[in-house]
């Protein structure tokens, strides 16, 4: 028999996923070398907000919090991930040539040194990343386009985990 969902469960889920993601990006940009653009970084803002608001919200469950206030943060959480999903969506579509992205899109400082010497070799040796250009796909999509699907998954469950009744 497969157990009821309760609210607990769906925001570690939710939890854990975002967690994921934003540790995923850092080892994708850190690690594996992908200098990251303007839109891959303003789709990373709203789960620097979203995670410890989840944090709160499953702590609040724990902590048996009134009902109001652990939605009100899940619904937040949903909200955010609504928006990185829609960032998301964009940043897809700016790489596929639907739309156009935008005009100012270019690269961090990354890997740029700050020896006096070795600065103006790095910034002319250093191309910025386009927000056009999909820095690499995964099973046809990039990142974008699984943060899209991602942030969409983890949305839904968040706005479920607040529709459930308390127990």
């Amino acid at each position: 028999m497969i157990a009821k969902p309760d609210r607990r469960t769906s925001m570690l889920l939710v939890l854990a996923g975002m967690v994921f993601a934003i540790v995923a990006v850092q080892l994708f940009e850190h690690v594996g070398g992908y200098i990251p653009c303007q839109l891959c970084l303003q789709q990373r803002e709203p789960y620097y907000a979203a995670i410890p608001l989840g944090a709160l919200a499953l702590a609040g469950v724990w902590l048996k919090w009134p009902s109001y206030v652990v939605r009100c943060l899940m619904a937040a959480v949903a909200l955010l991930l609504l928006y990185t999903m829609v960032l998301g969506g964009y940043h897809s579509g700016v790489e596929w040539g639907w739309w156009t992205g935008p005009a100012d899109c270019g690269a961090t400082a990354g890997n740029i040194s700050t020896n006096v010497g070795d600065l103006l070799g790095d910034l002319s040796a250093t191309r910025p990343p386009s927000c056009t250009e999909a820095a690499g796909r995964f099973l046809g999509l990039s990142f974008a386009g699984w943060n899209f699907l991602a942030a969409a998954a983890m949305a839904l469950l968040a706005a479920r985990a607040v529709m459930l009744p308390s127990r």
